[in-house]
């Protein structure tokens, strides 16, 4: 067991949280199932399959339709404990014969989006099934059909039930994937609260903005920050990137693709995180430095009495309330900081940055210059 599986697996012990299957991994196995029984004519139930990382988990499957040359399987997603949206979804896999020399042909079925922008890992015009999914479905087909006597020429349609209804909940419509949800996954595996599908979207995010010539782009740590560039730059939604908490995946990520401009933009008190030296603004991950604050305050004039106010403060945005009362540019100081500390991460990159602290309402608080 490597080090990176044994500090997960180690995690999900600790916790008590159990992982659950990515809809490639779904999609995979219902692929599977369906192959078989269309040169079988029996249905695998349950179908196991083999992970990118070795593990061999068996599906049950919920839909078995086998008519006119062409199967069918359903399998639905269990993705532990983890609040994934496609939880409790149908994945569907039908599959056909065609002739000798197609290869695997993959194809979008109701609930499963198209591409239609540049810069993602697929071509405009596919079928948003990723390429770890598509690798698996292929080896998995390449399997059945040596034990079954087929060619491997199949025509695959994947589909997700209510897909297009689930895909409003996700990153697919801004990032250009339209009609519904995309088969993802790298390893099959879903660890709950796991960081890395957000970061993955911020990184496709970043790609497609760039594929479209956008030289502007915005991470945002919400919607009423999203809502304030666009309010302040006229920025369309693909330039948008919706950070959330991770402004250390955006700023690496940037590092290594630079777009010209860079604008952060989210609440006062996350950039003040990011200002004082964290890249993870999530709360259970790093909090307020009242201290820091203070110390920043004192450079803007506050006396020790204010100063000792923003130290006790019990919020945040408290802090900046006492500041604003007494005409001390706190917030203006956090972005100037939170801008310094993501060009520290830049390293040099050729990548413009400007900060934006919004209140609650989305009222800008404090911005730096473009630097």
């Amino acid at each position: 067991m490597s080090e990176a599986k044994g500090g997960r697996a180690a995690q999900l012990k600790h916790t008590g949280l159990r992982p659950g299957w990515t809809t490639g991994a779904c999609a995979t196995a219902a692929a599977t199932a369906a192959y078989t029984a269309l040169l079988s004519g029996d249905f695998p139930d349950p179908v196991t399959i083999t992970l990118p990382r070795g593990q061999t988990p068996a599906f049950a499957l919920a839909v078995e339709e086998l008519a006119d040359g062409r199967a069918t399987a359903g399998v639905v997603k269990d993705a532990g404990d983890d609040p994934d949206v496609t939880h409790g979804a149908l994945v569907r896999v039908s599959v056909r014969a065609l002739p000798p020399g197609f290869g695997v042909v993959f194809r979008a079925g109701p609930g499963v989006g198209t591409v239609t922008l540049p810069g993602l890992p697929l071509e405009v015009g596919e079928p948003a099934v990723n390429p770890v999914p598509r690798r698996m479905i292929g080896e998995h087909i390449a399997r059945v059909a040596a034990a079954h006597g087929g060619s491997g020429d199949v025509e695959v349609t994947v589909g997700v039930d209510d897909g297009e209804e689930i895909a409003r909940s996700t990153w697919n419509p801004r990032l250009g994937i339209l009609g519904g949800l995309s088969v993802l996954g790298t390893t099959g595996v879903v660890v709950p609260y796991s960081c890395s599908a957000w970061i993955d979207s911020i990184r496709r995010g970043v790609d497609v903005a760039l594929a479209a010539g956008r030289t502007h782009v915005a991470g945002c740590t919400g919607s009423t920050s999203e809502k304030t560039v666009v309010a302040e730059y006229g920025l369309p939604e693909i330039a948008l990137l919706d950070m959330g908490d991770f402004a250390g995946a955006v700023l690496k990520y940037v590092r290594r693709h630079p777009v010209a401009r860079l604008t952060v933009c989210g609440g006062f008190a996350k950039l003040s995180k990011l200002a004082a030296g964290h890249l993870d603004l999530h709360s259970g991950r790093s909090q307020v430095d009242k201290a820091y604050l203070a110390r920043l305050a004192r450079q803007g004039g506050a006396d020790e009495a204010l100063a000792a106010e923003v130290a006790a403060a019990n919020t945040g945005l408290a802090a900046l309330r006492s500041c604003q009362a007494r005409g001390v540019p706190l917030g203006d100081l956090v972005a100037v900081a939170a801008r310094d500390q993501a060009l520290s991460v830049l390293r040099g990159a050729p990548v413009a940055v400007d900060v934006i602290c919004v209140d609650r309402a989305g009222t800008v608080v404090g911005r730096s210059s473009v630097r």
